[in-house]
């Protein structure tokens, strides 16, 4: 008989333990969105994803100036990319990659703007 009691004791409050961290659960969810928490996270990550490296940024990881040839950043694009390939880190690889990425288009705009001779 203290089994079958102690045991609906256990079930019970169990059944109150779960139905109150539901209700917490939700009443957080709803200041996060009264206070916007949840919003500026969502913000936050699109803003680091959608983060473009801009030329300057580009340049200082290719260590070209604006006046380099394109045939030159391609050069130092290559020896950066492999050294970091055989013994550097694919972090440092990927920066590299998208430092040529974005000096070509940079280039690309350049020889657009240009009138042909």
């Amino acid at each position: 008989m203290a089994a079958k009691i102690l045991a609906n004791l256990i079930v019970m409050g169990g059944g109150i333990l779960a139905r109150a961290v539901v209700q917490a659960y939700r009443q957080a969810l709803a200041n996060a969105s009264k206070n916007g928490v949840a919003q500026e996270a969502m913000q936050n990550t699109i803003r680091r994803a959608s983060k473009v490296m801009t030329e300057q940024e580009a340049r200082q990881i290719l260590g070209v100036t604006e006046e380099t040839p394109w045939e030159e950043i391609i050069k130092k694009y290559d020896t950066l990319f492999e050294n970091n390939a055989k013994n550097g880190s694919f972090y440092l690889q990927s920066k590299v990659q998208r430092a040529k990425e974005c000096l070509e288009a940079v280039n690309q705009g350049k020889s657009e703007g240009t009138p042909p001779s």
